[in-house]
């Protein structure tokens, strides 16, 4: 028997009339992200998109719980991507909220957070897998799989434009612009795309001028902004179209790229590559997408929080949507069992199509859920999926170069200073 798709069951319980007496418990779920600093772009939108999740599951009764409805809560904290702050936000919801799960950016917060996570054995859920490592077992990445996922528009570009030929990447120096710089490097050398140039920069820089200029004087056809945070996103792109470059712009987000059609042009954007959809995609539509009226999401989500939609809108909803099936397969929302339950069999339900829990050759674990990836590209001002790429095809072509890569920069799970003092 197949397993349900929980996407399905989630819009057609929306659709049915609750019978009996809608659940007054509550299913209490913990989101532990920046909701302010230079990182909120990716806290902020992705808690908005819980709450929308939240209201249809409550306005269908709640979630089933061996046969008894539950109303959901959402906890937010906002540790502003501080460890201190992180840390007293993991007690917080764990002890005095007593959520049944954490939902979390991750990087630079999660090492001050790991030890209190594990004593309590408590579901926690990354969007940057390379958090996981075999010392966190209760750890898993169940939508996002970065960095690795970047590597998909540089194949999708070398199979559509051989052309292109060479590239320069900049990335903010930290545990988000460090392991995908590796996973660029890899992705390039993979393509036969020469890397002209690399610049590593400060989290405080604050001119991107110098940046750019230095990039563009190695004439690349590729410039590529890695993982960057949202501002320097907007202030390198608009740097770039002051300066005249007329190539090919690659980048992991493009949050609110309105305002970047708006500053520079529709011309100018005409192409850029990234990794995130809007939407009101059509193609979301498709039997292989696992999410819940993606389209319908998208409208609401952008009437109720007007110019807010980023990379993190619709991924902890997705989480949520997974998490969901599990605690209503395992009759309970105790972390163990649902953890259980989200990895049986080994494959999972991902919002891109059926994908495999896989990791332990690279972060010591089988905590990632790993599928396809879409590669967007914005054509005449808006966002569109032009392809779906497999990441375990990918890896299963060129895993070397990634290990390779990944230990040069010392971003391996067996190199985090974390892990070596402990072994130390």
């Amino acid at each position: 028997m197949s397993r349900p798709n929980n996407a399905t069951s989630l819009a057609v319980s929306a659709r049915m009339p609750t019978l009996g007496i809608q659940g007054r418990d509550k299913a209490k779920v913990g989101v532990l992200a920046p909701l302010s600093g230079d990182v909120s772009a990716w806290g902020q939108p992705g808690v908005d998109g819980c709450q929308i999740w939240a209201d249809w599951v409550n306005a269908s009764g709640g979630i089933n719980i061996g046969n008894q409805r539950h109303q959901i809560e959402i906890v937010a904290f906002d540790d502003a991507y501080d460890p201190d702050q992180a840390l007293i936000g993991a007690k917080k919801l764990v002890l005095e909220d007593q959520v049944k799960l954490v939902m979390m950016l991750g990087g630079d917060t999660f090492p001050a957070i790991r030890d209190f996570l594990n004593q309590h054995k408590m579901l926690t859920t990354t969007l940057l897998p390379s958090d996981l490592s075999p010392d966190t077992p209760y750890l898993v990445a169940p939508c996002e799989v970065h960095p690795i996922y970047n590597v998909t528009a540089i194949d999708w570009l070398s199979e559509t434009h051989p052309e292109m030929k060479t590239a320069a990447l900049c990335a903010q120096e930290d545990s988000l612009g460090l392991p995908s710089i590796a996973t660029y490097r890899s992705a390039f050398e993979a393509a036969g795309i020469t890397l002209n140039d690399e610049v590593i920069f400060p989290g405080t820089t604050v001119d991107v001028e110098p940046i750019v200029r230095r990039m563009l004087s190695t004439s690349p056809d590729i410039l590529c902004w890695d993982t960057a945070y949202e501002p320097y996103v907007h202030s390198l792109t608009q740097c770039a179209f002051e300066l005249g470059f007329a190539g090919q712009i690659v980048s992991c987000t493009a949050d609110n790229y309105p305002e970047l059609v708006r500053r520079t042009s529709v011309k100018f954007m005409e192409g850029f590559l990234f990794q995130f959809p809007d939407f009101d995609d059509p193609i979301l539509n498709s039997s292989m997408v696992n999410f819940t009226r993606p389209n319908v999401f998208f409208e609401e989500y952008i009437n109720r929080f007007p110019g807010t939609w980023s990379a993190v809108s619709w991924e902890y909803f997705a989480i949520l949507e997974l998490w969901r099936e599990a605690v209503e397969t395992a009759r309970t929302m105790e972390p163990l069992a649902v953890l259980a339950a989200m990895k049986s069999g080994g494959e999972g339900k991902h919002v891109f199509g059926d994908a495999r829990w896989w990791g332990k050759e690279f972060f010591g674990i089988n905590n990632a859920l790993v599928g396809n990836w879409p590669v967007v590209r914005i054509e005449n001002g808006k966002a569109r999926i032009i392809a779906f790429k497999s990441i375990p095809d990918w890896w299963d072509r060129h895993q070397t170069l990634l290990i390779k890569h990944m230990r040069e920069l010392g971003q391996m799970w067996d190199q985090r200073p974390d892990f070596l003092s402990e072994v130390g």
